[in-house]
């Protein structure tokens, strides 16, 4: 989502506005010191990184945006999307990879941004960085997890990406499905849809689609984002260097950047993005263990599996595309890809081992399983005769694909049991079924190209 600020001010230049127009845009950024006193940094690789983070400040918007759009509350101020875009040596190539704003971290000691207190180093989770550190905790941190180096950050908030969207003219998004939130209240009909900036927001932010959560997001993310490249190197934008103009204007009026982002930097994008397309780019997420870990006074984090995301930050340093070939798995085809879908196993029979043989055969096909399986008290004595896969019915769609991968299975409703599904083994389970969904994580990293997720 954030990669727009690049490929606006790529195709700015593109487009035969002069250095002039750049430089006056240049002046109109708000600076932030983002590199302040950092030592001890990763090596520099080959390629451009941008740390691309996304707030939630929402204090320009209107009351009746607020109302309409569902933007209530107070913001946490902290940062609500977190990715880094890697730009290819030479310009014919951007990786995005999402980090989860839930992922544990190590934050380094620091002095806190609201008490002035001198903090030392301490776990929490990676989006707690921003609102204990700002930007300067949050590079830090993330180059302290990633051993990638960051050349520039660039800050987005709501308002900032509504205005965006509007300005190009809306963005379409397609979906094979039917999409509804009612926390952000989107509400989108199978089919191809032109949204507007308050509608992208509402697409964008929605966690309560199905059980995935953060990461189904985090897919959503990487799917508009894919939607607005297209939009934004189409031929009839490129060709208008008015209407580049004012995309440009209207984004960099309102984002946060590094000082080194500058007229030289959008000059030199601008070249690259002449031939830039949806094709050009890839998309995953950092790769996640079965498991994650709890954090006292914070709650559950996500771990980074420690092989597959060091081989992936590999990668970005050594300036590698992260998906060479496309390799596509087997399995019953699905809505929801397993890989979203978090499961404890229960033993409803009493057998010894079946809870554990569960377990085994769910995570082997994709399923982000507990990991602990448990023993149903009573399960001995009143054996369960059928495998039950029991679920609170906003997470319906991943339901549906658990059940698909434990053939005549019983389903049952537990409203309010929350986004991790159960399953009680029965006398009846033999095998887990492998299942796979269109979008799920492909190949070792799970990487997607732009023009794979635009509509699905």
């Amino acid at each position: 989502m954030r990669v727009v600020t690049g490929v606006s001010v790529g195709v700015l230049a593109a487009a035969g506005i002069g250095h002039s127009v750049v430089t006056s845009l240049d002046t109109g950024i708000r600076r932030v010191d983002a590199f302040r006193d950092m030592k001890n940094r990763p090596a520099q690789g080959n390629g451009m990184n941008v740390l691309l983070v996304g707030t939630d400040g929402r204090d320009k918007i209107t009351p009746e945006e607020k109302e309409k759009y569902r933007l209530g509350g107070s913001p946490c101020h902290c940062t609500d999307t977190i990715m880094i875009v890697h730009i290819s040596e030479n310009r014919d190539r951007a990786s995005v990879v999402s980090l989860p704003r839930d992922s544990y971290a190590d934050l380094p000691a620091h002095t806190d941004l609201t008490t002035r207190k001198e903090h030392r180093e301490h776990p929490n989770k990676l989006n707690a960085a921003y609102a204990e550190g700002g930007p300067n905790l949050t590079v830090r941190t993330v180059e302290r997890m990633t051993k990638v180096k960051i050349d520039h950050y660039l800050e987005v908030d709501f308002l900032s990406f509504m205005k965006t969207v509007d300005v190009l003219g809306g963005v379409e998004i397609c979906t094979s499905k039917p999409l509804k939130d009612s926390h952000t209240g989107l509400s989108l009909a199978e089919g191809t849809h032109l949204m507007n900036g308050g509608e992208a927001l509402q697409y964008v932010r929605s966690r309560y689609v199905d059980g995935a959560s953060d990461l189904g997001r985090m897919q959503r993310q990487q799917r508009f984002l894919a939607a607005l490249i297209a939009k934004a190197t189409s031929g009839g934008v490129l060709l208008n260097p008015v209407k580049f103009r004012d995309v440009t204007r209207t984004l960099l009026g309102s984002v946060r950047a590094d000082g080194g982002f500058g007229t030289n930097e959008m000059l030199e994008l601008g070249r690259a993005m002449r031939g830039f397309s949806p094709s050009s780019s890839e998309f995953t997420t950092v790769p996640l263990s079965p498991t994650g870990q709890v954090v006292p006074g914070i709650g559950s984090t996500l771990k980074w599996d420690p092989v597959k995301s060091g081989k992936l930050f590999d990668a970005l340093r050594e300036d590698r595309p992260l998906a060479p070939h496309r390799v596509r798995a087997k399995g019953v085809l699905v809505d929801v890809s397993p890989q979203q879908i978090r499961v404890q196993v229960e033993n409803g029979t009493g057998a010894p081992g079946l809870g554990k043989q569960v377990d085994t055969g769910l995570r082997a096909t994709g399923f982000r399983t507990t990991g602990t399986p448990v023993d149903l008290p009573g399960a001995a004595a009143k054996p369960a005769e059928r495998t039950v896969v029991a679920f609170d019915p906003r997470w319906d769609r991943s339901a549906k694909t658990l059940a698909t991968a434990l053939p005549g299975c019983e389903m049952r409703q537990v409203p309010g049991q929350g986004a991790t599904l159960k399953v009680i083994a029965g006398k009846d389970f033999r095998a887990v079924r492998p299942v796979r969904a269109e979008d799920s994580y492909q190949g070792e990293f799970g990487v997607v190209t732009g023009d794979e997720v635009i509509c699905s």
